[in-house]
């Protein structure tokens, strides 16, 4: 693989909380422990796992949105952390956000031609009657209207409010889109819509994605690599294809069985998973997953797997396949 448009090394981002009273008690919540991956030139790179398991964090850690604690992030030949002022600026620019929830990520006191025009003057595009004339090409090139250009959010659906927010993401020209849970708050005819007008930009654009999603068919359908994560650490890596086909890590292969197929004829009894999800600010000993795995063993319960090359661009971090 050529040099990667983002990469992301040993990534880790700690919250912490006070608990109790009246004597409180500072908790670490260890959101991101270490996340490795990297995305190529006008690849569709997937994240994926449960709810709370640090993908969002991640997408956002890796874009300073929060900043990390530890670990390295590069754009290009650009190291992210370490921008700041100018340098900083011209990433914002390069590096955009798609956020889950449509409506909250608009400003509901201004009208889209504002919402569109104010990153071009920002970062210096074009300002004036040349920004609204380019906030029509963007609506028009996202499947709306340019005459929404004069309407407010709440005067738009779920799914025309993500294609603004799409639209405001492409108004600085961007080379790589996170697209933090993009269509799970749609309904599913609208979530096949934007996921196409997705793939279409992608294609004519030339752009790459970094797309964190819980939804397993979705991201088969989008993605040609992914990483699953499971609190906070990736458990296992590589093409879309291959990983569908032959999980390596028992809780991808939970993951995989339990997401629903449209053929009858391939239905089968949804696998169960023994004990709760762990909390991550009281990880378990040795593997996070030992606890809920049907394949668990006693170094399972002592020692963190460390992350195996399989071949064939697959990495896992199991005890299944230690030598």
């Amino acid at each position: 693989m050529s040099a990667p448009v983002l990469h992301v090394a040993g990534l880790i981002r700690h919250f912490t909380q006070k608990k109790g009273f009246p004597n409180p008690v500072t908790i670490t919540v260890r959101a991101v422990d270490g996340v490795s991956f990297d995305v190529a030139e006008g690849e569709a790179f997937g994240l994926v796992g449960e709810s709370g398991c640090g993908k969002s964090t991640v997408a956002r850690a890796a874009l300073r949105l929060i900043e990390p604690d530890q670990g390295t992030v590069r754009f290009r030949d650009t190291d992210v952390r370490a921008a700041r002022g100018p340098g900083l600026k011209a990433l914002r620019r390069k590096l955009q956000m798609v956020f889950q929830d449509p409506y909250s990520s608009l400003n509901p006191r201004r009208r889209i031609a504002a919402t569109l025009t104010e990153p071009m003057a920002v970062h210096g595009i074009m300002r004036g009657r040349a920004a609204r004339e380019r906030a029509g090409q963007l609506l028009e090139e996202v499947g709306l209207p340019p005459a929404a250009l004069d309407r407010f959010p709440h005067e738009f659906s779920g799914g025309q409010r993500q294609r603004l927010g799409i639209a405001r993401a492409l108004s600085v020209e961007p080379e790589l889109l996170v697209a933090d849970e993009p269509v799970s708050a749609l309904d599913v005819s609208v979530q096949a819509q934007v996921l196409v007008l997705l793939r279409d930009l992608q294609q004519r654009r030339g752009l790459s994605f970094l797309f964190v999603s819980h939804d397993l068919a979705v991201v088969r359908w989008f993605c040609s690599r992914l990483a699953v994560m499971y609190l906070g650490r990736i458990v296992e890596q590589g093409p879309v294809v291959e990983v569908f086909r032959e999980p390596l890590h028992p809780y991808t292969r939970v993951l995989r069985d339990a997401s629903p197929s449209p053929d009858p004829g391939l239905r089968a009894q949804l696998p169960r998973i023994e004990g709760e999800i762990p909390s991550a600010a009281n990880p378990p000993p040795g593997c996070h997953f030992h606890a809920r795995c049907p394949h668990v063993m006693p170094i399972c319960r002592t020692q963190y797997p460390s992350f195996r090359d399989m071949g064939g661009g697959r990495q896992v971090a199991c005890h299944l396949y230690d030598n």
